[in-house]
């Protein structure tokens, strides 16, 4: 039987190129509610420390559509967003957030 956190690291790697979803939508689609939005890094942390590289961290955003991007990370992490197409206004936030969310059943 998979785990809260099993789901939720593989909801993360499904996420596609060029799409975005956010922290709650993880956690609702991973059998929680909302509040456990604020665990999804967490959970998602360990599991690059555990040797899951391959994390899109950069497609997740908050329910608004601003991104969160460390100073230590923000050019490979806008340099991400340009490659597939995710397109920022000077807030930080997604141009066409609404288009490009993905939404789980």
């Amino acid at each position: 039987m998979q785990t809260f956190s099993d789901r939720v690291l593989k909801i993360a790697l499904s996420i596609p190129k060029g799409r975005v979803t956010t922290y709650g939508r993880i956690a609702r689609a991973a059998g929680a509610g909302s509040i456990a939005a604020q665990s999804i890094t967490t959970i998602l942390g360990k599991a690059y420390d555990n040797g899951v590289k391959n994390i899109p961290f950069h497609r997740i955003v908050y329910a608004d559509g601003h991104i969160w991007v460390s100073p230590s990370h923000r050019k490979e992490r806008l340099a991400l967003y340009k490659k597939e197409k995710i397109e920022l206004d000077k807030n930080d936030k997604i141009k066409n957030f609404r288009d490009i969310l993905i939404e789980f059943n």
